[in-house]
């Protein structure tokens, strides 16, 4: 709430701001991708509400449940609080004109803010017309915020499908929340890059090359046009690996050294345990065997191929190869 404070006195202040960049994803169709906090700074202050710093996992998962803030959540006070200004003193024993000040005390300043122009930057890729690579590069590269934006949060921007839609979903399931070890949702979304990630592996992981970045673009973008019954059948895929996954050690994914989630293991294990059922377009069948996670921890292949260089396209083939091959799996 300071750092919004001081961005709305800026604007009150005519001071040089930050632009805001936007992708144009069709005519007359723009996404937010850099300035999203900034705008909705403005949009808390108008509204006099602002929300609570513990609250933002909650807040969050409110919006995507919702897709939008209704008045019930907007004015509920154990989400957010009254938002005036916080502003600390310019010069010793002189308050700040501002200091205090809602959107509604401002009197003559409320037509300056009113009246205020940001300036904006709209990016559209004209070439090369089969991805978005130019794009997603400018993006990553921005620092204008304050805060930089993280790979998945400009693929939540620029690629949002139902198929994001259904991975907000999974991302709140229990079991899966238990496995990750994290009942609240990660902010820069790498709890979904990680669901993500495993779909895009299991979809196309024989064609993958590195860089990990661009294969999860590229897989974004293709389920940006995917038929609701594929989406369906991911959701249900996956309900059907944790409904067989329940009976594992909550740590089951968890590095013991770093105690973290190993990604790796993760994405080995449900690649191996749904390899089959996805080529037959079944759910999963039968429960994942403890002992065969233990295994693939040990095999030596494996241990070394996700030490180091993990995204390299030849240790990912060789996780898999030794997922498939300690799992039984036929990759016929």
């Amino acid at each position: 709430i300071h750092r919004a404070s001081r961005w709305i006195e800026s604007l009150l202040l005519g001071l040089p701001v930050p632009q805001l960049f936007f992708y144009e994803a069709a005519r007359n169709s723009f996404l937010v991708v850099d300035g999203q906090q900034r705008l909705m700074s403005i949009y808390y202050f108008l509204h006099g509400r602002f929300p609570k710093q513990e609250q933002r996992s909650v807040i969050r998962d409110l919006f995507d449940e919702n897709g939008r803030l209704g008045n019930d959540l907007f004015y509920d006070n154990d989400l957010f609080q009254d938002f005036r200004l916080r502003l600390p003193s310019s010069t010793p024993g002189v308050s700040n004109r501002f200091n205090g000040l809602a959107y509604s005390d401002l009197d003559e300043y409320r037509t300056v803010l009113d009246l205020r122009t940001v300036r904006c930057v709209m990016v559209k890729q004209n070439a090369p017309s089969g991805d978005d690579s130019s794009v997603y590069e400018i993006f990553s590269r921005l620092n204008t915020g304050g805060t930089n934006l993280r790979p998945q949060e400009i693929r939540a921007c620029m690629y949002h499908s139902d198929f994001y839609d259904m991975l907000a979903r999974i991302n709140r399931e229990p079991d899966w929340r238990r496995f990750f070890k994290k009942q609240e949702l990660d902010l820069h979304m790498r709890d979904t890059e990680i669901l993500l990630r495993v779909f895009a592996i299991l979809a196309n992981g024989d064609s993958y090359k590195t860089s990990m970045a661009k294969f999860l673009n590229a897989f974004s973008k293709e389920m940006m046009h995917a038929p609701e019954e594929t989406v369906q059948y991911f959701e249900s895929l996956f309900q059907s690996f944790l409904k067989h996954t329940s009976s594992l050690d909550p740590d089951s994914f968890i590095n013991i050294k770093s105690n973290k989630f190993n990604v790796s293991l993760f994405e080995a294990v449900f690649a191996a345990t749904c390899k089959g059922p996805y080529s037959r377009k079944k759910s999963v069948e039968s429960d994942v065997d403890q002992s065969k996670i233990q295994e693939l921890l040990n095999d030596p292949q494996f241990a070394e191929a996700s030490s180091a260089r993990t995204t390299n396209s030849a240790n990912v083939r060789i996780r898999l190869d030794r997922a498939f091959s300690v799992f039984e799996v036929s990759v016929d």
